[in-house]
């Protein structure tokens, strides 16, 4: 089945199609739910005071509304700790009234509960009773949002309480108000509030109100959640992420989502002002959520679970057949109301298909125009241009290689710097990254090319840097890489000499071994020592890392692991040679000697004023000399000072700006896709996170036109 949709171009296709589809429904879902919830939970004031009008039940539903949204911005957690006793406390009402309902209306309703009132419901009424399956269906509403838990919750936690109390006291409720209708099948409109006794009634319909409010928060806090993942995966267009809890990585707000999904939610209510309609486009989000869900866990079961296929197959015959029915039923609803979802998945879908058409076309583009080692060692040290002191820090997507705008650089520019940093700046799921272990140091090309790369992480909590201290960490780092390189250690081979899946078979292994035997995995680099009683080696292989494995068995304690880190979506690659930042235990007195005498002559190596003098223009300037410790190899030692003079000389900021348009032999559709849609969202949306902590003084930018 794997085999098949890769091959299959027509395949792929339809399968995101299809995704895209259920993605969408879940963002109609997040502005329809909270229409509907608070909408019926303050049509309950029309019950006590029947004069009131139907306007100012909508107008107080807006304004509601217009809280709730503007309240996402604070963060779940801080108004989180009100949800459970809210939850709790309207869970015991509906199922105490329920009861209520049951012992004084009709205690025979529990035996609805046996399949063959539901067999004869279809058989007394027919068509009819099809029909109702689409109103039947908002009885299960909210479940499908159910997967936005997991970023508060464990699965465990979710399958409790949901089997154990959720759906208990909604059962409950629905017989009570069965039993209410068998003795007042007048009030079929607003069974719920007509059933409350009359002493719990305010109270009652405040705490519905409060459940409705909860229950869009989790809705809109779901519809957050997928569009971030969406944006993960290049199927929606940039926007900002804002993590609002410094423990769970789950709690997100959107801003551009979240004033959206308001003004959307305001017209619906408004333009309707009935429940019932809403219900009708409600039903057709939900089940058509539920539908592809259906589909995709099936695919789950074959390509994840590696399951035969007639296990996924009997799993949608089963689910998918149910949820076909109440789709079916649902679509007869179009008419009334039931057309918006429709149109809000259309409109969502041409705008994520167009950006993920634009968005892999421009990477397949950098992938296939990477720039190749042989060009770049064909041009020799110079690169074929004028090296001019200073550094240059070229900023780039991609982790591996180096982008196709370089020779833009190279054959526009008369001159260059002399040190050039090919830097990557990439976030990571955690809520901070230490600076000992926020940059990832490889080198491109021979040393004599002055070539590195370094990939910079940042947690999700992390402000970046002042531009003056991230350019002395960078530097640091970098001369930490240099003295760590000549000092003998024996390092992984860089990217030109291992392919990218050898590079991720080494790093599964060598992370499924380190687990298994207890090793605690401190950095993630691509060297990887330890350390013995007569001196320091090199762990380079898994036979190396299994003599750790029994040394320390045996009684030495002192492991050093480091391994490449692989959480970006272009796939785990060695980048170069790079360094270690952490260490296990404290290290013997040989290992604090090395660790000293590498420490003092790394400082002995970093500039010092020496004093001021003039430039050539009569400027007054800093003069910096260099000392370098006597036992460094002398070829690090120039580095060294090569690398410091540059930064001293000036460190410049080269960002290039890529613009993607069709070629002339396109389709209609791939201009439209390309010229128009993507370059329009990618003109309007945010731009990378990089682009605002550059300073303008220092900044180059460079155009590049990719015809796709």
């Amino acid at each position: 089945m794997q085999a098949l949709l890769e091959k299959n171009k027509v395949l792929r296709t339809g399968l995101l199609i299809i995704v895209l589809l259920g993605t969408c429904m879940v963002i109609g879902d997040g502005v329809l739910t909270p229409s509907i919830s608070v909408l019926s939970a303050v049509n309950g004031l029309q019950i006590a005071a029947p004069g009131i009008h139907d306007n100012w039940m909508v107008f107080l539903a807006c304004i509601i509304l217009v809280c709730l949204f503007y309240l996402q911005h604070y963060g779940t957690h801080k108004v989180a700790f009100m949800f459970a006793p809210i939850v709790i406390t309207w869970l015991l009402c509906i199922s105490g009234i329920g009861v209520y309902n049951v012992i004084h209306h009709q205690p025979g309703v529990f035996r609805a509960l046996s399949p063959y009132y539901m067999w004869n419901f279809f058989k007394v009424c027919g068509k009819e009773g099809w029909v109702a399956l689409g109103g039947v269906a908002l009885c299960i509403t909210g479940t499908e949002a159910m997967f936005a838990d997991l970023g508060h919750f464990s699965q465990l936690s979710i399958k409790i309480a949901f089997t154990g109390v959720v759906y208990p006291c909604l059962i409950l409720s629905y017989m009570g108000q069965a039993a209410y209708l068998s003795k007042h099948p007048e009030h079929i409109g607003r069974t719920f509030y007509m059933s409350i006794p009359k002493p719990v009634y305010w109270p009652v319909l405040v705490v519905a109100t409060l459940a409705a409010v909860v229950g869009s928060q989790a809705v809109i806090s779901a519809t957050f959640s997928i569009i971030k993942q969406c944006q993960s995966l290049g199927c929606f267009p940039r926007v900002k992420v804002v993590h609002t809890s410094n423990h769970i990585h789950g709690q997100i707000y959107i801003p551009e989502m979240n004033w959206l999904l308001l003004i959307l939610s305001l017209a619906v209510t408004v333009g309707f002002k009935d429940t019932t309609q809403i219900g009708n486009a409600y039903g057709i989000a939900v089940v058509s959520v539920m539908l592809v869900t259906t589909f995709l866990m099936s695919l789950v079961i074959v390509i994840v679970w590696r399951k035969h296929i007639l296990v996924a197959a009997a799993f949608f015959l089963v689910f998918g057949s149910i949820e076909l029915l109440y789709i079916s039923s649902s679509f007869m609803k179009v008419p009334q109301g039931g057309w918006v979802p429709l149109v809000l998945s259309a409109v969502f879908m041409l705008v994520m298909y167009c950006w993920h058409y634009g968005t892999t076309k421009k990477y397949e583009f950098d992938i296939q125009n990477k720039v190749s080692m042989k060009w770049i060692l064909t041009l020799g040290p110079s690169l074929g241009i004028v090296r001019v002191p200073g550094m240059g820090l070229i900023y780039t997507e991609l982790v591996t290689g180096v982008p196709a705008i370089f020779t833009h650089f190279v054959t526009n520019l008369p001159a260059f710097h002399k040190v050039l940093v090919f830097v990557c700046i990439k976030s990571v799921p955690v809520p901070h990254v230490e600076v000992e272990q926020r940059y990832l140091v490889g080198r491109i090309g021979p040393k004599e090319y002055r070539m590195y790369r370094c990939i910079v992480r940042y947690g999700y909590k992390d402000v970046h840097e002042e531009d003056h201290n991230f350019e002395k960490n960078l530097v640091d780092s970098i001369a930490q890489f240099i003295q760590f390189e000549g000092s003998g250690d024996v390092w992984f081979p860089s990217s030109s000499e291992n392919s990218a899946a050898e590079a991720e078979d080494t790093h599964r292994t060598f992370t499924s071994f380190a687990a298994h035997h207890g090793i605690k995995v401190l950095a993630s680099d691509c060297s990887d020592t330890h350390s013995s009683g007569s001196g320091t080696t090199t762990v380079r292989s898994f036979q190396a890392l299994q003599d750790q494995v029994d040394a320390a068995a045996r009684g030495r304690k002192k492991v050093l692991l480091a391994l490449q880190d692989s959480a970006d979506e272009e796939g785990t690659e060695s980048i170069g040679r790079k360094r270690s930042f952490s260490n296990l235990e404290e290290p013997d007195d040989q290992e604090e000697t090395d660790s000293l005498g590498r420490k003092k002559s790394f400082q002995s190596s970093q500039s010092t004023v020496d004093g001021e003098g003039t430039d050539a223009l009569g400027r007054k300037k800093k003069v910096v000399r260099f000392d370098v410790n006597p036992e460094v190899d002398p070829v690090v030692g120039e580095e060294l000072a090569e690398l410091y003079s540059a930064r001293e000389a000036g460190v410049a900021y080269v960002l290039g700006h890529s613009y993607v348009k069709a070629k002339n032999a396109s389709s209609w559709f791939k201009r439209f896709a390309i010229d128009y849609a993507y370059n329009f969202l990618r003109t309007n949306c945010r731009g990378p996170g990089i682009d605002l902590s550059i300073p303008h003084l220092c900044l180059i930018e460079v155009g590049m036109i990719y015809y796709v």
